[in-house]
């Protein structure tokens, strides 16, 4: 009996078609604007980025970790009665064709105990990892700490 080439041929590529459709959450979340503000000595650093989920399902970013960091935790500043409070948070939803933005005075990336020293206008790669187990390496511009925001060029002498 011959095999039947184009009904195989046919299968494969419809299994791989479907497969193709449920994407994992990190492939269907786009990273902007990163950077980091550096602090001086041994103080964390703070890391910034918006996300941008173009897929039909909400995203959950649940981690994060990088070689140039030997912690790194999601946190949530906030501010009640005139009180600032920062709190660790285990989970950041992304949602469905929707944007997130990690932004001082809010949600953000606490780096603590770097590996080496860190200075403005290095590049800091960081692995952002979500529920379904995917990860999304992305690269961290490093800021100085009066940087307030990312087109900030909090006190860096572009062209000299």
């Amino acid at each position: 009996m011959k095999p039947r080439l184009p009904t195989l041929s046919a299968l494969l590529a419809g299994l791989l078609l479907a497969g193709g459709l449920h994407a994992t959450e990190a492939a269907r979340v786009h990273a902007s604007q990163a950077w980091i503000r550096v602090l001086p000595g041994d103080l964390p650093a703070g890391g910034y980025v918006t996300l941008a989920n173009g897929g039909d399902e909400p995203a959950t970013l649940n981690g994060a970790a990088s070689t140039t960091y030997a912690e790194v935790m999601l946190h949530r500043s906030s501010r009640e009665t005139g009180m600032s409070r920062m709190t660790m948070v285990d989970t950041l939803a992304i949602p469905a064709h929707g944007s997130v933005t990690l932004a001082p005075g809010g949600y953000h990336l606490m780096l603590m105990h770097a590996t080496h020293p860190v200075k403005a206008g290095d590049t800091v790669k960081i692995e952002l990892r979500f529920a379904d187990g995917s990860a999304l390496p992305v690269d961290f511009l490093a800021r100085p700490a009066n940087t307030l925001a990312p087109g900030d060029a909090g006190g860096m002498h572009h062209g000299h």
